[in-house]
């Protein structure tokens, strides 16, 4: 038996906002059952047409939502005809249903994140770090904060991620979050990933991120110069906090360790080789990779000082703080040096591969394998650092022996 269908878009008077705007619903009626739902569009009771369901007026705004629900209209009869092609049961609810994809279980964006991280977590130590777990995570919760703040959900479908999403998501980064370029940048990249697990999946048909580039920009990473670590080598605060973030951090200048690697420091990491001299051996935390470092005298003598003190946790042999407090006590010591850089506790491990090592001469393959960096591309940057210092000292150099040059032409002049 052929049943009855119709489709009726109209404005529903009782949900009009403070600008006199009404929400538009399409009615499907199929045998006298309807089932009804918003198309997400507004309009002024004004402007609307009961007769022929449209709009009133020419303007391009007008036109776009008139084509609109005209493509509405076209998709619902096409699902009422393929369902009686069908000999399936034709109701208002079913034809509602398909057209909103509620009879379609997709795969939603979070849940495949959380999959994903639930493994990674499963593999650090093996195939990754615990640093890098800690990104994925942090990126899941950016990713998840952003969905809710745009679209008021707790997930969306993959599918429905595309380049519109990606660009916003940046902007949400870099805005609402106050993540740097490069920051958000990452938090892309591993975002990126996993959509490629998606598309592997054939649960999306395309890469969203087909014209998204990555760009990193280059930043000049600073670091002390020679002066101002004698400075703080030699200062002598008198107060045991400061000595202490101090030593550790002078510490890291002359190993390169970063912050992890320095608080896990143990005994177990320090070699001694055929001659005699000792080594610090270890893994580092972000990339699993191995550095190996020779221990100088001041590196040394710090862990000598520490080996009896209270301060250090058990089996380590550094006394570490929080990343927070060591940070925030290294602004008190800038400020009691006189050292004008924003002074972090990483800012050591720039130290080290500039001033320390490279400035002195030390080949560049041998400080990418002292600071466990698995690309010579890493290390390079810090080169280019040096490069550009030297530049900058012989312009000052040229620019003080012009004097002798003008002196000379005028003594030649005379």
């Amino acid at each position: 038996m052929q049943s009855t269908f119709s489709i009726l878009f109209y404005p529903r008077g009782n949900d009009v906002d403070r600008n006199g705007n009404s929400t538009i619903y399409a009615r499907i009626t199929v045998n006298s059952k309807r089932s009804e739902f918003s198309i997400k569009r507004k309009v002024s009771l004004m402007k609307w047409n009961p007769e022929a369901g449209t709009i009133k007026g020419s303007s391009s705004e007008v036109s776009d939502l008139n084509r609109y629900m005209a493509s509405i209209r076209v998709k619902l009869h096409k699902i009422y005809e393929k369902l009686s092609e069908d000999d399936s049961l034709v109701t208002a609810e079913k034809i509602k249903n398909i057209y909103l994809g509620k009879n379609k279980k997709y795969k939603m964006l979070l849940e495949i994140f959380q999959d994903h991280n639930n493994k990674v977590e499963k593999l650090i130590g093996k195939d990754f770090a615990a640093g890098t777990a800690e990104r994925y995570r942090t990126a899941k919760k950016h990713l998840g904060e952003y969905i809710l703040k745009e679209y008021g959900n707790n997930d969306i479908p993959v599918k429905d991620v595309d380049h519109t999403f990606i660009s916003g998501f940046e902007y949400y980064l870099k805005t609402t979050r106050n993540c740097s370029h490069n920051t958000s940048i990452k938090y892309i990249t591993n975002f990126k990933k996993i959509i490629r697990i998606a598309y592997a999946n054939d649960w999306i048909n395309k890469d969203p991120f087909i014209h998204w580039k990555a760009k990193l920009k280059i930043v000049d990473r600073e670091f002390l110069n020679e002066g101002e670590l004698q400075t703080l080598v030699e200062k002598d605060f008198g107060i045991a906090r400061l000595d202490q973030v101090k030593d550790v951090f002078v510490f890291s200048c002359f190993t390169g360790l970063a912050y992890a690697d320095a608080k896990k420091l143990s005994s177990d990491n320090i070699v001694m080789d055929i001659s005699g001299e000792r080594w610090i051996k270890i893994k580092r935390s972000k990339t699993d990779t191995r550095s190996s470092i020779p221990l100088l005298g001041i590196p040394q003598s710090i862990i000598d000082k520490y080996a009896e003190s209270p301060e250090t946790e058990s089996g380590k042999l550094l006394p570490v703080l929080s990343n927070q407090k060591t940070n925030a006590y290294l602004k008190e010591i800038a400020d009691l040096c006189e050292i004008k850089k924003n002074l972090t506790f990483h800012l050591a491990r720039h130290t080290f591969a500039t001033t320390v090592t490279l400035t002195n001469g030390v080949p560049i393959e041998s400080v990418s394998k002292m600071l466990g960096h698995k690309s010579l591309k890493t290390t390079q940057h810090y080169a280019k650092i040096i490069d550009r210092k030297v530049s900058e000292d012989m312009k000052a150099l040229k620019d003080k022996l012009a004097n002798y040059s003008n002196a000379v032409n005028a003594s030649e002049s005379r």
